[in-house]
């Protein structure tokens, strides 16, 4: 008991630490929201150091990783392309409607993730970043409103993201409410968010929103 008290002190510490002059923002909200647009704003207006999970995830699942060689145990070598390295749409395709496969690969990348953008932090802190920005729609699943500051719901109503992605994408709205179902719902988002950002209407209002959060 007195070592875990200590352990977490020591890491309340640590995140005090790492939190001391850079303000961490987490993005999140559904697919369709417009979540590209505003990390391109926080880039470019307010230099923002802006971190991608999925590219993350990406890098740390290349061809010789602890998490390559952990999915190629569970899942076997049918998910990998001719050159070896993994095939993720036919990842996706095992796990997109098996809550137990999705666990199960959850289990294996979502830790090493966090590890590594914990690292980042430190690295980007010492860099003199004023703003870091961690992207994801999974963000509130994966457990990262312990390291954020605050957590940013990027709203948009359902039927507009419908028609967004039917227009950018040529996504059936079969298809699109398939993906809605998988995500986190509207009141969930809202409940486990900080800050909401509504980009449903133009995106000079979006900017003005942002404005007010970060001048």
């Amino acid at each position: 008991m007195r070592q875990s008290s200590r352990r977490k002190g020591m890491d309340a510490s640590r995140k005090e630490a790492i939190r001391q002059d850079m303000k961490i923002i987490g993005v999140t909200g559904g697919i369709g929201s417009g979540k590209s647009e505003v990390l391109l704003l926080l880039k470019t207006k307010y230099k923002a150091y802006v971190c991608q999970l999925d590219e993350v995830a990406k890098n740390l699942q290349r061809r010789g990783t602890d998490c390559y060689r952990k999915i190629i145990a569970e899942f076997g070598e049918d998910v990998l392309r001719a050159d070896g390295e993994l095939e993720r749409q036919k990842l996706s395709e095992k796990v997109f409607e098996n809550a137990d496969k999705l666990k199960v690969l959850n289990e294996i990348v979502h830790p090493e993730v966090k590890a590594w953008v914990c690292s980042d932090i430190e690295r980007q802190k010492k860099k003199g970043q004023k703003f870091y920005v961690i992207e994801a729609a999974l963000l509130i699943e994966a457990g990262y409103k312990d390291i954020c500051d605050e957590i940013w719901y990027i709203y948009v109503p359902e039927k507009i993201r419908m028609e967004r992605l039917k227009m950018s994408r040529g996504y059936t709205e079969e298809k699109t409410k398939k993906i809605f179902a998988s995500q986190l719902s509207e009141e969930t988002f809202r409940e486990n968010c900080t800050i909401v950002i509504d980009n449903s209407g133009t995106f000079e209002n979006t900017v003005r929103q942002i404005g007010d959060r970060l001048l």
